[in-house]
């Protein structure tokens, strides 16, 4: 039977090894960590559901809520609270409420166009450049048409269409609270691939997003129980010898007709491998192979921390999901805050709070948790413009270069790296630093991965 090795036991990993296995194909998993699903990790304690990492998927994205009915979990897959859907942005001191009604930074219909008009987020110029855009939809469309196949960066695409006033205090913000990175850097085409087709096709944003039929479904989805859950149930229905928690890969190497797998524990031959592992991870394990590959894999990867917070009592909130901080700011320290239990239902029991608050300052890594804890809970209560009571609960989590960075030409140097890879007979590179970085996109490409490797 054909032997199967992957490297790297996050949740891109795990799902391919799942896959595999309902595919009546065996495998090894190797984990350098004590546990799986990497960034993916759900604590519960005492009623309260804290996500440690992501905590939620796209909902129109299908393959996650796909694998989680597969998995038995379909009756736990709840919406985000859209009727509450309400995001600030940290502005002077204050919380100003985004406009409604909008996709990213685009209005959608007429009832998103009231909603920004009446937004004191954006000056009048801002305002007047948004009315414009409709009407310069000609324009905008032979700019795509005279570029096409070129990139550019997320600023220049978003200033083409609305002016540098919308790119820096509504883009900027929402994007480094996914990404966490500089949309001066990071790719429009990479990052924002449908709205390269809306320009394409209707060169007005605003007007391609009108011509698109809306479905009123939740931007959200998560488990009720947390998205741990995945985890859990995919582990629960591998073999247990096809796990090695604790046992990272040091070298990869091509041998005749086979690889060659070496840990510290001693070594492995396979057919194929699927190499699940960060960027830096890959890079020295394909530097023997691709002298080459460190210059097309993502060059940086953004880091986080989380502040968790659980609350027993009850105090007052802004309505909303939370507010996100713009870059560079010199008001907080803060890259965004969650409102938790208003974003999703059954994540504290009647009548407690849970708060999630991120950082992204590298010098904030080594600092202990409980002043990281203090620091998150000042600029909150800084933010609110309240004190916080003490959190019955409170957790630290780092995830050093966790995300990394799809800069402008990503998808070209991705594309070269894989066609490298290509000629590397029974390799495959899986993950999030290819081909997107939420929890659909990466059980797509497990699952692809994972066909593949057995139809070879």
């Amino acid at each position: 039977m054909k032997k199967i090795a992957i490297i790297g036991g996050g949740i891109s990993g795990l799902t391919a090894a799942y896959r595999l296995h309902r595919l009546g194909m065996a495998c090894t998993l190797f984990e350098a960590g004590p546990r799986l699903g990497g960034i993916v990790e759900t604590h519960r304690e005492n009623g309260f559901v804290i996500e440690c990492g992501p905590d939620s998927w796209v909902a129109e994205k299908p393959w996650a809520r796909e694998l989680a009915i597969e998995l038995g979990l379909g009756g736990e897959i709840i919406p985000s609270n859209d009727h509450n859907r309400l995001t600030y942005v940290l502005q002077q001191g204050a919380l100003v409420p985004m406009p409604a009604h909008m996709r990213m930074m685009v209005p959608q219909g007429q009832a998103g166009m009231d909603s920004l008009l009446a937004s004191s987020l954006f000056s009048e110029e801002a305002k007047r450049a948004y009315l414009q855009e409709p009407s310069r939809a000609r324009e905008l469309k032979d700019y795509a048409a005279a570029h096409a196949g070129e990139d550019e960066s997320i600023a220049a695409f978003v200033a083409r269409h609305f002016g540098q006033e919308v790119a820096e205090k509504l883009a900027a913000p929402l994007l480094s609270g996914v990404f966490g990175g500089s949309i001066h850097k990071l790719s429009v085409h990479a990052v924002m691939a449908p709205f390269v087709a809306l320009e394409r096709e209707h060169g007005s944003l605003i007007a391609g997003l009108a011509s698109r039929q809306r479905t009123g479904a939740s931007l959200f989805a998560s488990l009720r129980s947390g998205l741990g859950g995945l985890i859990e149930r995919m582990a629960e229905a591998l073999p247990p010898s096809s796990l090695r928690l604790r046992e990272g890969v040091v070298t990869l190497t091509r041998m005749d007709s086979e690889w060659k797998v070496e840990t510290a524990q001693g070594r492995g031959f396979f057919d194929t491998v699927l190499l699940a592992t960060p960027p830096q991870q890959t890079s020295a394990l394909l530097a023997p192979l691709l002298p080459g590959a460190a210059e097309l894999l993502p060059r940086d990867a953004s880091s986080a921390i989380i502040i968790a917070l659980a609350f027993r009592e009850h105090f007052p909130l802004p309505p909303g999901f939370g507010f996100l901080v713009p870059e560079g700011s010199s008001e907080s320290r803060l890259l965004a805050a969650t409102f938790v239990d208003q974003k999703f239902a059954h994540r504290a029991p009647e009548g407690g709070r849970v708060l999630r608050a991120f950082f992204a300052d590298e010098d904030l890594m080594d600092l202990p948790d409980s002043v990281l804890i203090r620091l998150g809970m000042n600029e909150l209560s800084s933010i609110l413009g309240q004190t916080l009571p003490e959190p019955a609960i409170s957790l630290v989590r780092r995830w050093p270069a966790s995300l990394p960075q799809y800069e402008v030409g990503h998808r070209e140097r991705v594309s070269a790296l894989e066609e490298q890879v290509a000629s590397l007979s029974g390799l495959r590179l899986l993950g999030n630093a290819y081909h997107g970085v939420g929890l659909p996109d990466l059980v797509r490409q497990a699952n692809e991965a994972a066909q593949r490797a057995a139809s070879l």
